[in-house]
């Protein structure tokens, strides 16, 4: 079994442009240093909005060196990039966006759940590049709720949304520079289920709602995670309420993490050569709106 190193609580809520009030639960500044290669996650809401005409959101901003996964569970975004890309994202679709050698992109609530009184709830991780890849050509995935394979647990003990990596023989559909799994779970109040985790991974099982036991002692309520060690295989877990958890497990990259704002590379002199590939207008644009 793995050991889990320690259990973390999300800080107060803060603003992200004027559309996501989120709360980090973990960053590379701080214990995300330990999560490799897994940089940073965002909970945003669940929050409640009145109607607007103006669109809320984050407007063009630039990123480089890893991958950004946007999952909502309620309300509707749209994204647009220098890729080109862009699209509407609702309840239980991911966007999995490689930012690679630099793109620009903007997401705001979409216009139908602006003009209504909405929930607004995501999370978004930061799921870092190995060097070899960091410069690899943006992309972006949309992948919506259709496409994720939706495993059932024994004993009706939930369902297992698989949106990367494995579990058991089934396959998530994210393409991926790293091994990573990436499981947004549902567990029934009372049950418990053997989650199949890896040794040689870095591990967080974070709760967004609920209230799960894992092993025989650790407690994890809402808006907390738990830090799993890399030696060891599987984790016992025990929903002590109706609960939504994310399951988090990757092979770490084991390279050094330089980071300023929206670039994370592996030294000083690349993440300077980031902000004046910027300035130089590398990064493209975001074509207009339709």
């Amino acid at each position: 079994m793995k050991h889990i190193l320690g259990i973390y609580s999300a800080p107060y809520q803060h603003w992200v442009g004027d559309g996501f009030p989120v709360r980090s639960l973990f960053s590379y500044q701080t214990i995300g240093q330990n999560l490799s290669p897994f940089l940073l996650l965002d909970h945003a809401g669940p929050a409640d909005f009145s109607p607007s005409q103006r669109l809320r959101g984050v407007g063009q901003h630039p990123h480089r060196g890893f991958e950004t996964v946007t999952i909502v569970y309620k309300g509707e975004l749209e994204h647009r990039d220098s890729t080109g890309a862009g699209g509407l994202i609702g309840p239980g679709d991911v966007q999995w966006m490689t930012a690679g050698a630099g793109i620009l992109h903007e997401e705001f609530h979409s216009e139908s759940f602006s003009r209504s009184d909405g929930t607004l709830e995501m999370v978004q991780l930061w799921v870092n590049l190995p060097r070899r890849h960091k410069m690899a050509p943006p992309s972006y995935q949309a992948i919506l709720d259709t496409d994720i394979p939706a495993v059932s647990l024994p004993d009706d003990a939930g369902v297992v949304r698989l949106i990367a990596g494995n579990f058991g023989e089934h396959q998530g559909p994210a393409r991926t520079f790293t091994e990573v799994d990436v499981w947004d779970i549902r567990l029934a109040a009372g049950k418990q289920v053997m989650l199949p985790l890896k040794s040689g991974r870095t591990a967080a099982i974070v709760v967004l709602h609920g209230a799960i036991q894992i092993g025989d002692a650790n407690i994890v309520h809402s808006q907390q995670w738990a830090h799993a060690g890399l030696n060891g295989e599987d984790l016992l877990i025990e929903a002590k309420a109706d609960s939504i958890i994310l399951v988090l497990s990757g092979e770490p990259i084991n390279e050094p993490i330089v980071g300023h704002g929206p670039f994370v590379m592996n030294s000083e002199e690349e993440i300077r050569q980031a902000m004046q590939d910027l300035k130089n207008g590398t990064f493209g644009q975001i074509p207009s709106a339709r």
